[in-house]
């Protein structure tokens, strides 16, 4: 299958941090660029001839929409040269290249299970955007519950939009973790403490998310697996990297 690139174009940039940025990027298309919640772009950044230095791939934020705007939430690594492109070369209206969308990181078909989302930093990307998706469209569900961590109050991405959304619905909750600050609203740790307490009972009608680095991966599935006793087929994963 030939792959399929399109043109972006940015369209706003938001700080969100020194080392965080969300970028709009509007696809220059007549069609509308459809993707499933929870997929992701690769761009191809002019920065090396190598195409692993060039093409780099970021889980979609937002919700697909008539306005084919893309939303990127991005982590400045300062050794990366794609990174340092994008925090400091791209400007609005600078054209990108890029391809997707790609992977198969989505929601079912049917909401008829216990959705936990675990997910730290960035990793939260892909879950805002199937959150989104639940929402704005009124997509019946059981029950969906977010455990996201990071460092501090000031890393918490999209939590304006948790809040809401766990105000419209009782059957959707999140839990954040914060492991280099103290906050009376939030849990001070990791968040393997959250999922090991509130899930210790085992339930066949679960399935558990995973989006983040391997570190959080490997030990969230080796904590489901070997101390909860959850199935293969309960565990869904993304990995960052």
């Amino acid at each position: 299958m030939k792959t399929m690139w399109h043109v972006g174009r940015v369209e706003k940039i938001e700080t969100i941090t020194d080392a965080l940025k969300m970028f709009y990027i509007k696809i220059d298309s007549d069609e509308p660029f459809d993707f499933k919640s929870g997929q992701f772009v690769t761009l191809d950044l002019p920065v090396s001839e190598k195409r692993q230095q060039r093409w780099k791939s970021y889980s979609i934020a937002n919700n697909p929409n008539e306005d084919n705007i893309i939303e990127l939430c991005l982590s400045l690594y300062p050794d990366g040269l794609g990174s340092r492109y994008l925090f400091e070369v791209v400007t609005i209206g600078t054209e990108i290249k890029l391809k997707g969308p790609d992977g198969g990181f989505v929601l079912p078909e049917v909401l008829d299970k216990e959705l936990i989302f675990l997910c730290t930093g960035t990793g939260v990307v892909p879950f805002r955007s199937m959150i989104q998706n639940v929402f704005q469209n009124h997509i019946p569900f059981k029950k969906i519950h977010l455990i996201y961590g990071t460092k501090t109050e000031s890393d918490i991405l999209f939590l304006d939009e948790f809040e809401k959304y766990a105000l419209q619905s009782q059957d959707f909750k999140f839990d954040i973790c914060l492991t280099k600050a103290y906050h009376p609203k939030h849990h001070h740790g990791r968040i393997h403490d959250v999922y090991l307490d509130k899930y210790k009972e085992y339930e066949e009608d679960r399935v558990f998310y995973l989006c983040g680095w391997s570190q959080m991966i490997d030990e969230a599935v080796l904590h489901l697996f070997k101390e909860l006793g959850y199935l293969r087929s309960q565990i869904v994963y993304e990995l960052y990297g």
